[in-house]
């Protein structure tokens, strides 16, 4: 269990800030996560920038230092840092050669890193992505499966080729290289913990393993009965070289990956284990590394990675590295230059457009939704998490509440002549930027996009101009996410509700009625998705684990949309307030 706290909402802050107290001598902190200071006398080199969430010390920010990466993003717990964060952590990495951003092949991630790579490119700051996609568990085809411990492989050959003066192409080339010949595979003993929860995200059946695990609280693809060692390590290998690259060479770079309650001393009987497996398939072992690289709380389990090794890739695997949580070390590594005091430029004062009385009273209703949002959400926020632990990562409830919070303090802090255009997208880029991982990204466009087609110059704020707003909140989520109806997600729900809005708003209903009636739709819609199985995101390699369980975002939208509908009635009961 995650015990040692204060507020668990802010967890991820809280242990970065001692983190980075504990290791001011070589990296530096910056908004949405961390950097390293420059080495005396060293030349200019293309920035590795690695990241995700939080929960699995030592990635992300454990391995930024010289020889590995340059700067590490850090999100919220199993959440995707916003697009924000990249974005700051990548230009205060950036030393005029480039920047290569990586990460696990996660929705979220990879829309967050995405977009931020598009503003960077936008600034002349050439930028490239590097997708690690290791679990052969998680799906068939290479592309699409998840990136667990063989991120440590592939930012490592990425940050010694940097540290060698390799150019931006060859950097990217490298960690492409380094990622289609890396393969891992891994078992969970038991779930883990968040921050404040009394209950793991999922369990394990008694004197069960599961296998295919993932390491953001995704339980295994398969149960199956405990092992002793010498089994469980026939099966990782096995396993393994089934998925060996084609045209693969004899030498190999094994990890022994422990996921955060595993002991080292574990660990180590299963290496003997594995380790006459490895040459008994003919394959010779070049510096394996065994213990804790890439975790998952307090989760108890293992993970075995390959890397299959080339010419290049083994000298970059040997190269030197010294960071806080990992150091290679063949010769001394040069002084590091003390951090430069940073200060912090005066934030420009925002213009707030005139406003309509129209849209003034509009956005007064949304400082009072989105005030009953944030009460809701955290009423639920167990509950979000424990349906979404199901099929996914259990930090959905975490996630909206991390959002809804950041979008609340947003609108309290908004002047309050604004408009509800105003108000409703200062709500999402705080929303954005805040809660991160794919719901962050979505919720924020969205509730800009809702803001928009509202507006602050309105002479009026009807019943059709709210559908029209909740179209476009809608159309924004689809364009996003990629996602249809039926994909078993928030769209499954909100989309229902549109169509429904739109038809009730046409048979003459004022904006309360039909918004209540098309909310009972999205909570019956949302429900129903019980019955489907996922297509996108992250509950899709445990498809039918997720049958029988309604989708969390779907969820969490017919909650949303009924608290909403609440805040409409009482309004327009106490004040005439249409919208």
């Amino acid at each position: 269990m995650t015990t040692i706290h204060d507020d668990p909402e802010d967890f991820a802050e809280d242990q970065l800030a001692g983190w980075l107290a504990l290791y001011a001598d070589r990296v530096r902190g910056v908004h949405g996560g961390v950097v390293a200071l420059p080495t005396e006398g060293a030349e200019r080199q293309v920035a590795v920038v690695v990241g995700g969430g939080s929960g699995h010390y030592p990635a992300f920010c454990g391995v930024v230092g010289p020889g590995f990466a340059t700067g590490a993003v850090v999100g919220n717990v199993f959440t995707s840092p916003s697009a924000a964060q990249v974005y700051s952590v990548a230009k205060a990495a950036d030393q005029g050669r480039g920047v290569v951003l990586s990460f696990g092949n996660y929705a979220g991630d990879t829309m967050n890193f995405g977009l931020a790579a598009e503003r960077l490119r936008a600034e002349g700051i050439d930028t490239r992505i590097v997708v690690v996609t290791d679990d052969v568990a998680s799906a068939d085809e290479v592309t699409k499966r998840r990136g667990i411990a063989g991120d440590f492989s592939v930012f490592k050959a990425m940050g010694a080729a940097a540290a060698a003066g390799a150019d931006l192409d060859e950097v990217e080339r490298v960690g492409t290289a380094a990622n289609a010949a890396t393969r891992t595979i891994g078992v969970a003993f038991s779930g883990c913990t968040m921050p404040g929860a009394t209950e793991p995200l999922f369990s394990v059946p008694d004197r069960h393993l599961g296998l295919g695990l993932g390491i953001h609280g995704e339980p295994g693809i398969q149960d199956v009965p405990v092992l002793p060692a010498r089994d469980l390590a026939a099966l990782l290998v096995e396993r393994l070289l089934a998925e060996r690259p084609e045209g693969a060479g004899p030498r190999v770079a094994p990890i022994l990956n422990g996921l955060g309650d595993t002991k080292y001393e574990e660990l180590f009987l299963l290496w003997g284990r594995v380790l006459p497996l490895l040459e008994d398939a003919g394959l010779e072992v070049v510096e394996p590394e065994v213990g804790e690289l890439v975790t998952s709380l307090d989760m108890g389990g293992c993970s075995l990675t390959l890397q299959f090794l080339d010419d290049e890739l083994e000298r970059y695997w040997r190269a030197d590295a010294y960071t806080p949580a990992y150091r290679k070390v063949a010769a001394p590594v040069a002084a590091l230059v003390p951090a430069a005091a940073v200060t912090e430029a005066a934030a420009e004062a925002t213009v707030v457009p005139e406003a309509t009385g129209a849209s003034r009273r509009a956005a007064e209703t949304a400082r009072v939704a989105v005030e009953a949002m944030d009460v809701l959400l955290r009423e639920q926020e167990e509950t979000l998490g424990r349906i979404d632990a199901v099929a996914g990562d259990g930090d959905h409830g975490r996630g909206m509440v991390k959002g809804i919070g950041a979008a609340r303090r947003a609108v309290e802090q908004t002047d309050r002549e604004a408009g509800v255009g105003f108000v409703l997208g200062r709500a999402g880029e705080a929303w954005a930027a805040s809660a991160g991982g794919t719901s962050g990204v979505l919720w924020g466009a969205a509730l800009e996009a809702f803001g928009r087609v509202l507006g602050d110059d309105a002479e009026h704020v009807d019943a059709s101009d709210v559908v029209a707003a909740a179209q476009a909140f809608a159309d924004s989520i689809v364009h996003l996410g990629g996602a249809s109806r039926g994909d078993k997600t928030l769209l499954d729900a909100l989309l229902p509700f549109v169509d429904e809005l739109r038809s009730r708003v046409d048979d003459g209903a004022d904006t309360a009625e039909a918004w209540r009636a098309a909310a009972g739709v999205a909570v019956e819609q949302a429900a129903a998705t019980a019955d489907l199985r996922p297509k996108v995101g992250r509950a899709r390699p445990l498809a039918e684990k997720s049958v029988g369980t309604p989708d969390a975002g779907a969820t969490s939208m017919g909650m949303v949309l009924t608290r909403i509908g609440e805040v409409l009635a009482v309004r327009a009961r106490r004040e005439g307030v249409d919208a």
